[in-house]
């Protein structure tokens, strides 16, 4: 994806987005939301509310700042906002979230094991995975729960609910959610054959991140 410099580039963007990831199974219907920072603003355009990510137009966008209040375009942004805006507050270097709804991210987590690394892709986009205990969605102690989490990982699995991926660009970020439910996915055909142990080698992890 080039580097949006519009909010219209960012828009047309984040739709592509959406409509790959429904067509990929991360998010069904109006589940997820999608955001991405202003070029130049201190002001972010995310989801609105109930928009069905594999049918956004322009108007399906709210523009807001970091305060949270709504500076233009629909009246209602998703009642996930603030697990956008708090991210932001807390990520400087972060210009997209994107939040979706991976099955076996989820269930990985929600089968009390971690999800493994196995490949260099996972390695290099995913590197470390956050969770954060399951909160009512569109709540405060989930927004704050994953800006912390944030604050070390750019890939955060929400407990019995979806993920969320951070990226300098949306491109970046949508990738780090395909890897990461690859990596999902991986973790659980490990166990479904009854492999505790196999992980991206960790000597080549460190080199890969320290080079």
């Amino acid at each position: 994806m080039r580097t949006p410099e519009t909010r219209d580039d960012l828009v047309a963007q984040l739709a592509e987005v959406g409509r790959m990831a429904v067509s990929r199974g991360l998010a069904l219907a109006s589940g997820g939301n999608l955001s991405a920072r202003l070029p130049g603003a201190a002001e972010f355009v995310v989801t609105g509310a109930g928009t069905w990510l594999d049918r956004l137009t322009p108007d399906d966008f709210t523009v807001m700042d970091l305060g949270g209040a709504v500076t233009g375009g629909a009246s209602r942004p998703s009642s996930e906002w603030k697990l956008h805006q708090r991210t932001y507050r807390v990520r400087p270097d972060v210009n997209a979230v994107v939040h979706l709804h991976p099955q076996h991210a989820v269930l990985v987590d929600a089968l009390g094991h971690r999800i493994r690394l196995i490949t260099l892709d996972h390695a290099y986009y995913v590197r470390s995975v956050g969770t954060v205990p399951y909160h009512p969605n569109g709540s405060d102690d989930l927004a704050d729960g994953a800006a912390e989490q944030a604050r070390e990982h750019d890939c955060i699995v929400l407990s019995h609910h979806g993920c969320s991926t951070l990226g300098a660009d949306i491109g970046m970020a949508y990738r780090r959610a395909l890897n990461l439910e690859e990596a999902a996915t991986a973790t659980y055909r490990c166990l479904a054959v009854g492999n505790t142990a196999c992980t991206f080698p960790p000597e080549a992890f460190a080199e890969l991140h320290h080079a």
